[in-house]
């Protein structure tokens, strides 16, 4: 469990961060319990990281929406990139301003690079929904970075 949980932890902790932001650490905790605890339910083991994947896609999704409603989802202090601060704050920024689906969609399709149909899966929506969702993420990224 030990060597799982080590191999498993900085890879949930990216994913989750990219979305949940500040919450990022909390959110991939959770995951990693859910995991331990529902790991006896696996069916074919080949396919741990697309599920592992699903749970932490879920439970950042669900962390920066409660951290919206709760706290007003502050800036995190920082990124994973400190190479132009001035453009961190501005990355930082627009990811701020936008909502944690659009961020999820982002992550998943721009950043990871999962086709639609594997997006569809981990977030659990239709593959319109997915198409839909990173048509207006894009805008809404491109409009509030050119503010």
């Amino acid at each position: 469990m030990s060597q799982l949980l080590d191999s498993l932890a900085p890879w949930v902790g990216r994913l989750c961060g990219s979305i949940a932001l500040d919450h990022g650490s909390d959110a991939a905790q959770e995951t990693l319990i859910q995991v331990l605890r529902d790991l006896s339910s696996l069916r074919d083991p080949t396919n741990l990281r697309a599920w592992v994947r699903r749970i932490a896609m879920r439970e950042a999704v669900r962390h920066a929406q409660r951290a919206r409603r709760l706290e007003g989802d502050p800036l995190p202090d920082r990124l994973p990139s400190e190479n132009d601060p001035a453009l961190d704050h501005d990355v930082r920024r627009v990811l701020h301003s936008l909502s944690p689906e659009q961020r999820a969609i982002l992550v998943l399709r721009d950043l990871e690079g999962y086709s639609e149909d594997e997006a569809a899966a981990l977030l659990e929506v239709a593959r319109g929904t997915v198409k839909s969702r990173l048509h207006r993420a894009r805008q809404a990224f491109q409009r509030r970075w050119q503010r």
